[in-house]
């Protein structure tokens, strides 16, 4: 069967190598974050993002127990904040909205900051560089900013960006992600 998750690393892994800046821009608990900092290794940099302190404190546990390079920025701030932290171009950015895993749910991720924090993101992007944007249409709000993401992307300049949508057709409240490369 088709890993969702798995399927979105393998698209970033042709973008990015060690001595990169990216970004995951929905921290949550780490693993994007990981995952990241040993691509980039002890050259790159890697900025991370969420609202929620139980996600930095989940987050820096994860990276210190798997012996990530000390890359990484820590940001306790919205994503849609994320061009007053990143000064420079980046070669891979991650949205996995939602909620934190393993929280109440009480928290989402919301279309208000979700849209101008990709908005930034696209504008943060190097050169070939690409965003991938996991959506989870399970609940109301990330219905809606799935539906508002697909209306945002499909305006872009096909000539600058190049946008993908991958679903399981299916199975209409699983997760998917949209992928935007830059030329």
């Amino acid at each position: 069967m088709l890993d969702i998750l798995e399927t979105e690393k393998s698209f970033i892994l042709k973008h990015i190598k060690a001595g990169d800046v990216v970004a995951d821009f929905t921290m949550g608990n780490g693993h994007d974050t990981l995952f990241f900092s040993k691509l980039v290794g002890e050259a790159g940099h890697v900025y991370a993002f969420d609202i929620q302190p139980a996600a930095l404190e989940s987050t820096k546990r994860r990276l210190v127990e798997n012996g990530a390079p000390e890359n990484y920025t820590l940001i306790n701030d919205s994503h849609h904040n994320a061009k007053k932290y990143i000064d420079r171009p980046i070669k891979a950015g991650m949205f996995n909205l939602g909620y934190l895993p393993g929280s109440d749910k009480s928290v989402t991720t919301k279309r208000e900051t979700t849209l101008p924090a990709i908005e930034a993101a696209i504008e943060l992007l190097d050169n070939d560089a690409i965003l991938l944007i996991a959506v989870y249409p399970g609940h109301e709000e990330g219905e809606i900013e799935g539906e508002l993401i697909n209306e945002m992307l499909s305006k872009l300049d096909r000539k600058k960006y190049c946008c993908a949508k991958f679903r399981i057709i299916n199975s209409p409240t699983s997760s998917y992600f949209y992928i935007v490369e830059s030329k």
